[in-house]
């Protein structure tokens, strides 16, 4: 049995999945008519693009393709209003039922839906026909992360395109007057629900509407005021708030009665508040460190659609074993079932638009179309913290400082999204120069160790307010953080994209070394780390494209990020050689980084493998005199540690750990070499 593929405004007690075989032919000409009923020579599995394997179809820049299928109306939804619903269809689609038409829309990433009630020809099947004309040149409509021809400026990180139906098909069957939206918000003190229902149909004056909050003594009934709208608070008795360690959801079942019959559906939200309060983000009140992880949503096998639903929790798993408390699910509208599992697991979500590949009047409109329908289909979600909108001027033209036309766009999309959901923090233009923003994030990417660590205290002290880019082999940008007038100062900032290294064991060195700046600095909000997975020809993930794990010559991301970790006051020459030392004695000084709500304090140990080496089970033995300790979100005092490469050994891993009552809290490792002279590919910065 499919899953009911939307899960926040759920009427699954009647409802019929349309996905599975359906007839396809491509239509390379563009000539076919609905009424043909020839051509029809291939099978698809819907819903996977059909440039994908598992479309069954693997055909690619094809962009014109119909499709073809019956369906029988079941018998128990006599009386009611059948409507037929698409998750998604990259990217224009015209619907015909019983060859009448029943709708046209355009956007590949957002949902849409027609009441084909009287197209229906009575009893026994009923012939469906969908239109889907996917242009290969993309640059004007919102295809996010799926190439171009011809091609947009940023088709070195594309993939291969996602063309036709790509999200789930299906009906649903409700009466004439129906509940059109139920939109879940926090209370005001988080002291209960505020509900927002929209209800449609030729009965509303005189409807009913019945709100009950599942599990609990809540309920209210309620009159609809003369548009069809009401607004409502649903009180909790000792309310349960939602978070990452307590990720509990409330579910509010509506019942609208009216002459034309009972409608039922049912939301789900929890109880938290994400805020701005100065340079900090808070969630709940408490102070929240994002450690987040890239995650573009694509699989080898289906492109952008998952190949099953536990593919798509699955990949939020996978994300919290690596000590990542945020996915930023990048320049794609995800399958709503993604921010489901999200809500459910407890992992934050930072949600985003896809993006245009160009600046153009139409390219302007197509991304500004979907920030409404994000808002509407995932808002109730508690999951998600952040909005994101414009990526790295993607659909701007590379020159947003120095044209106010584009500096106008961007900040009418931030106003169109902050009107629609003033709760969360947008950020508008994600990675390069904002406009008009909540959180100041930059992207910076940099295989030096040294500059790396100059670079993130330069823009973290207020020393700096741009940071180089590289875009070719030989051309590097300076991207300035925000146009004049924005305040550089006095807003959260994050890294929100970095990384480096081709080979498992480069990445996990920059990934171990690079997220350790980070911590160093107390006034930095969070990160988001290049990426979670490879894709296709990208290789910068932790993960294969199959979500196999990699070979991270003994790093373990769930050390790197996690709530305690520890800083070492060392700039690392390359990998395997982080320390060089004509000695066998030296010393080290550690500090801690502690995102907890209370100060912790331990116990120092070591122990000493290979270079490379992973972590031995045990923490190795106690350093004497060298106890750590840290107050939440203030870097800890550096403490030195002494320590001496085993007899006989030229090269080795000192492994660090802080022991707090018994159990390791926080771990990191050192590759030490006594051979000091250059080595080829080591950092010459850093020596």
């Amino acid at each position: 049995m499919p899953s009911y593929p939307r899960p926040h405004f759920d009427r699954s007690h009647s409802w019929l999945s349309l996905d599975g075989a359906w007839d396809f032919r491509a239509d390379p000409g563009a000539r076919h008519t609905a009424d043909a009923a020839d051509g029809y020579d291939r099978r698809i599995t819907v819903p996977f693009a059909w440039e994908t394997p598992a479309s069954g179809i693997g055909a690619h820049w094809l962009e014109t393709a119909w499709y073809r299928r019956t369906f029988t109306v079941p018998a128990h939804w006599a009386g009611q209003r059948v409507v037929l619903h698409f998750g998604a269809v990259h990217h224009a689609a015209t619907v015909w039922v019983n060859g009448t038409e029943a709708v046209r829309h355009e956007g590949g990433y957002t949902p849409f839906s027609a009441d084909v009630t009287d197209a229906l020809t009575g009893p026994g099947e009923q012939l469906l026909v969908v239109r889907v004309h996917a242009p290969a040149d993309q640059r004007d409509i919102a295809h996010g992360k799926q190439r171009s021809m011809p091609r947009d400026d940023y088709d070195g990180v594309c993939f291969t395109p996602s063309s036709g139906i790509w999200q789930s098909v299906w009906l649903e069957a409700r009466p004439a007057t129906y509940l059109a939206a139920l939109r879940l918000r926090p209370a005001e003190g988080l002291a209960g629900l505020t509900v927002e229902a929209v209800v449609r149909g030729p009965h509303t004056a005189d409807a009913v509407l019945r709100l009950r909050v599942r599990d609990t003594a809540t309920a209210v009934e309620t009159g609809l005021g003369p548009d069809g709208r009401v607004r409502t608070e649903l009180p909790l008795t000792a309310p349960r708030l939602w978070s990452p360690r307590d990720p509990h959801l409330y579910h509010v079942e509506a019942e609208l009665v009216s002459a034309d019959g009972t409608d039922r559906v049912t939301g789900h939200t929890g109880l938290r508040s994400i805020a701005v309060d100065g340079e900090a983000l808070y969630l709940n009140g408490e102070r929240l460190f994002v450690r987040g992880v890239l995650d573009q949503g694509y699989w080898p096998e289906t492109g952008i659609t998952p190949p099953d639903d536990t593919a798509l929790r699955r990949d939020l798993e996978l994300a919290a074993e690596a000590g990542y408390n945020l996915v930023r699910k990048h320049l794609k509208l995800e399958d709503p079932r993604f921010v489901h599992h999200a809500d459910t697991l407890g992992m934050l979500v930072w949600a985003e638009p896809a993006a245009t590949g160009r600046f153009s009047p139409q390219s302007t409109e197509a991304f500004a179309a979907q920030i409404e329908p994000m808002v509407e289909r995932d808002g109730n979600s508690p999951a998600v913290v952040i909005w994101g909108l414009y990526n790295e001027e993607w659909g701007l033209d590379w020159d947003l400082p120095g044209d106010p036309a584009k500096q106008r766009a961007v900040a009418a999309a931030y106003d169109r999204l902050k009107a629609l959901d003033p709760t969360r923090p947008v950020v508008d233009n994600s990675g390069w120069t904002h406009v008009r923003t909540d959180l100041l994030d930059w992207h910076y990417y940099d295989e030096s160790a040294a500059s790396w660590a100059a670079t993130v205290a330069g823009l973290l002290s207020g020393e700096r307010d741009d940071f180089p880019v590289k875009l070719g082999p030989d051309y590097v940008v300076r991207k300035k953080l925000a146009v004049p007038g924005l305040p550089l100062r006095g807003l959260p900032h994050l890294n929100s994209e970095y990384g480096g290294g081709f080979t498992g064991l480069e990445r996990a060195w920059h990934l171990r070394w690079q997220t350790q700046e980070l911590r160093r600095h107390d006034r930095l909000a969070g990160y988001v780390y290049t990426e979670l997975y490879d894709i296709e020809h990208e290789s910068a993930g932790l993960l294969d494209f199959h979500r196999r794990p990699k070979d991270l010559a003994g790093v373990d991301p769930a050390d790197v990020n996690a709530p305690t970790t520890l800083v070492l006051d060392v700039t690392p020459v390359a990998p395997g050689r982080d320390l060089l030392t004509a000695e066998r004695e030296f010393g080290v000084e550690v500090r801690v980084s502690h995102h907890g709500a209370e100060p912790v304090a331990g116990e120092l140990h070591t122990d000493w493998t290979a270079v490379y080496g992973a972590a031995p089970a045990d923490p190795g033995a106690a350093v004497p005199g060298c106890r750590a300790e840290a107050k939440p979100y203030v870097l800890g005092a550096p403490v030195a540690v002494p320590a001496a490469l085993p007899e006989g050994w030229v090269s080795g891993r000192l492994h660090l750990a802080l022991v707090v009552d018994g159990a390791v809290v926080a771990r990191t490792a050192l590759d030490v070499d006594t051979r000091t002279e250059p080595h080829i590919g080591d950092d010459p910065l850093a020596l």
